[in-house]
């Protein structure tokens, strides 16, 4: 085993991770800095509601990571497996130390497959139904089963009760999953189901309001309160659990788009940085950690009270670097961060409503119109414009 001291250490290579690199790596005096990450490939989630809908093959959401590195950084490929901050250490999978003077936790969010009996075994198999836009091996299964769909058939999509990143996935793609039935012209024998755990379709009123007239509009059954607790494969039926009442139900179904729960990464519940449930504990407008001064956290492995989007990450990054970089010379930390979040909620092919708020849940909208409504404008932007602004601007510590 070996020792090794360096002014920062990054744990996490995804989104949060090399856009705070890259932004670190850029600053006047840049420190000596460490990114730590087992993965050599790196994806750009977002996409996988339209991969989902066959609009995108998957492996245009894909990049080398080395390719990401940001010069003066040097790259670890292997993972942490302890956290000592009273120390100021972190053990890595080869047994190395590192020693930091300041560590930035960034290790993105865990999806929890096995906590549905039935899930892990049959998502993304060959004529299972079961399918999920939430990992790059299953997404393209999605589209598969959405064209195989039969007349008069039965389609879930669920969204459950624990934190999950991009909350508005999961009725984004039930959405476009309506829009190509009715171009099929199989949509109205069919039947669409969106069960949430939660209470509602949407934390922010005004995007809440909309997304209950494009529902109703497009006649999808919404039920809330309900969660998927397991999967009867051989029998095509998903079993949910009321919240309220505690009872259960069976649903059949032919597709099944499952949302799976999701946690802090095991090795986060398990430190000493660990708040409650898990998360890395931070204060929520300057990104430090609550105990201990030399630690920050972003992106979704953090405790910070919004939703789970690379449109928050990108937000977060500047302030966690232009405190952290305050704290290392003994400046006031003023660098703050409202909670802003952006989610681009597709409705269909070409239709698009922009939802962007802070921790009030007020709206903090970037264009001059009302981005409740849908627009062709909006989903351009998603499909094609932020793309391009996270590979070429965020990642690269420019926006």
């Amino acid at each position: 085993m070996s020792s090794e001291q360096v002014d920062v250490v990054i744990i996490g290579g995804g989104a949060a991770g090399i856009s705070v690199a890259a932004r670190l790596a850029a600053s006047p005096r840049p420190p000596s800095i460490v990114l730590v990450e087992p993965s050599t490939r790196h994806h750009y989630q977002p996409l996988w509601t339209l991969v989902g809908a066959g609009v995108f093959p998957k492996e245009q959401s894909e990049r080398q990571e080395a390719e990401l590195i940001p010069a003066g950084v040097r790259w670890v490929k292997e993972r942490a497996v302890t956290f000592d901050p009273d120390n100021h250490e972190v053990t890595l999978s080869d047994g190395t130390t590192l020693r930091y003077n300041q560590l930035v936790v960034a290790m993105g969010i865990q999806i929890d497959w096995a906590l549905i009996p039935g899930l892990k075994e049959s998502v993304g198999k060959p004529g299972s139904g079961v399918v999920s836009n939430y990992s790059y091996e299953t997404v393209s299964s999605t589209w598969d089963a959405l064209r195989a769909f039969p007349k008069g058939g039965r389609a879930i999509f669920t969204h459950p009760s624990t934190p999950i990143k991009c909350g508005g996935a999961p009725i984004k793609i039930c959405f476009l999953a309506d829009d190509h039935l009715r171009r099929r012209g199989a949509r109205e024998s069919s039947h669409i189901t969106f069960v949430k755990a939660g209470g509602g379709i949407f934390a922010v009123k005004k995007y809440a309001d909309a997304l209950t007239r494009v529902a109703a509009r497009k006649n999808i059954e919404t039920v809330f309160t309900e969660e998927l607790v397991s999967i009867d494969v051989a029998n095509k039926a998903a079993v949910f659990r009321d919240l309220t009442t505690k009872t259960e139900r069976v649903r059949p179904f032919d597709l099944l788009h499952v949302t799976p729960p999701m946690s802090a990464p095991d090795v986060l519940k398990q430190s000493p940085l660990a708040g409650a449930g898990g998360w890395v504990d931070v204060h929520k407008h300057t990104l430090q950690h609550s105990r201990y001064p030399d630690v920050f956290s972003l992106g979704d492995c953090s405790n910070l009270p919004t939703s789970k989007t690379g449109a928050a990450i990108r937000k977060q990054a500047p302030v966690l670097v232009e405190n952290l970089l305050a704290h290392r010379e003994g400046r006031p930390l003023l660098g703050h961060y409202d909670g802003y979040t952006s989610c681009p909620l597709v409705t269909g092919y070409g239709k698009l409503i922009l939802a962007e708020f802070d921790y009030t849940n007020t709206p903090k909208e970037s264009f001059p119109f009302d981005q409740s409504q849908e627009r062709l404008s909006m989903y351009m932007l998603k499909a094609y414009a932020l793309p391009d602004m996270y590979w070429n601007g965020m990642l690269r510590g420019r926006m």
